[in-house]
């Protein structure tokens, strides 16, 4: 008599922190469905939307964020997000409550969290997903221990620690990832991007511009680009990052503005781009590695782990970096234009991941 194989239910759950947690989980959710597995997502609001885009044939949880409130003006993003911090301790208690119920309910083998502190489990595995072991503040020293020390705190409950970077020095997280001290069970999980490079893509824009991030910074830096491209004589693709409202809008005859690309088409877009202007998001520098293009950085002003980003890859010679604060298009251009733009030499395995979420797929068999 032949046994059945029981297909693995899989819950992954992203921050509802910009849009970089969810997208870099979009390869994971692909590797686990190739694996047999059933997969379950929670989220809400964008991040729900633009999963929910991708992959329409999955059921998805409403499950409420930690919905942070940012500060208008960036030297005041480090103290508004400390204030809150009452907030996602409540928050992280929910998800414990909200947890226990849905693997219950639906016999849930495994959870992933993507840096959602309160998705552990005491009787299946769970995964923390983090590029930030060390928590960049602009305030540093002590602060930046103790938030160290809460952060390993929550990492250390779960049954793994996947980090997408590379352990080598030769990555793209500088500190944030390569610590002095590591939490327990760290897994270094290379490159996480969905997308997938092409020979001889054909060119259609010299920019590309991907806004993103938490509002209001998003919206800033969409009326700083829009205030500057028309009288450029470039020709652009303006994305601006709201999945769930499709819009497309020329802005100039050389200039298209679109609300969002699916995975597919953010691709095939900056393939065939020049240059990309983006933020510093880590997800986003993941992506521009690995299809190997040029960037201009610009961080989302007071975070620190941006700003941090920017400027190390920038000494490195892999990106061009500039704050937000004295940012001129034009003038920009031409100096990235200039710049050396160092390729980040992947050597290591771009598909390293793989190998990760097949080793968990097969320890729940």
């Amino acid at each position: 008599m032949s046994t059945i194989l029981k297909s693995r239910k899989i819950l992954i759950v992203p921050l509802d922190w910009g849009l970089g947690h969810a997208t870099r989980d979009i390869p994971l959710i692909h590797e686990m469905l190739n694996a047999g597995c059933q997969v379950f997502i929670a989220a809400e609001g964008k991040h729900a939307a633009l999963l929910q885009q991708e992959f329409p044939q999955l059921t998805i949880f409403p499950l409420p964020g930690y919905r942070i409130q940012y500060a208008q003006k960036g030297q005041f993003f480090g103290l508004k997000i400390i204030q809150q911090i009452p907030k996602i301790y409540r928050a992280v208690r929910y998800e414990q409550r909200w947890l226990k119920k849905i693997v219950a309910d639906y016999q849930i083998d495994a959870v992933i969290s993507d840096n959602r502190f309160g998705l552990y489990h005491k009787t299946i595995p769970t995964v923390f997903i983090t590029h930030q072991l060390l928590i960049k503040t602009p305030f540093g020293g002590w602060i930046e221990r103790t938030l160290q020390k809460i952060n390993y705190h929550f990492i250390n409950k779960y049954s793994a620690c996947w980090v997408p970077d590379f352990a080598g020095p030769n990555n793209l997280s500088g500190e944030l990832a390569h610590p002095a001290q590591l939490p327990a069970h760290v897994t270094y999980i290379g490159c996480l991007s969905r997308f997938e490079p092409k020979a001889n893509p054909v060119k259609k824009y010299d920019l590309l511009v991907l806004i993103s991030g938490p509002e209001p910074q998003r919206s800033n830096l969409e009326k700083l680009i829009l205030d500057q491209i028309k009288s450029l004589p470039v020709t652009a693709l303006i994305v601006s990052g709201k999945p769930g409202t499709p819009q497309h809008t020329a802005v100039s005859e050389r200039v298209t503005q679109v609300n969002h690309l699916n995975a597919g088409e953010l691709n095939e877009a900056m393939l065939a781009s020049d240059m990309v202007l983006s933020r510093s998001g880590y997800t986003t520098l993941m992506d521009l590695a690995k299809l190997n293009k040029k960037a201009i950085l610009i961080p989302t002003p007071g975070q620190s782990e941006q700003v941090y980003l920017g400027e190390d890859l920038m000494e490195k010679g892999y990106f061009y970096s500039l704050p937000q604060e004295r940012f001129n298009l034009q003038t920009a251009l031409e100096e990235a234009s200039r710049f050396p733009f160092r390729s980040f030499q992947h050597e290591q395995d771009m598909n390293q991941y793989k190998q990760v979420v097949q080793q968990l797929v097969q320890s729940l068999k």
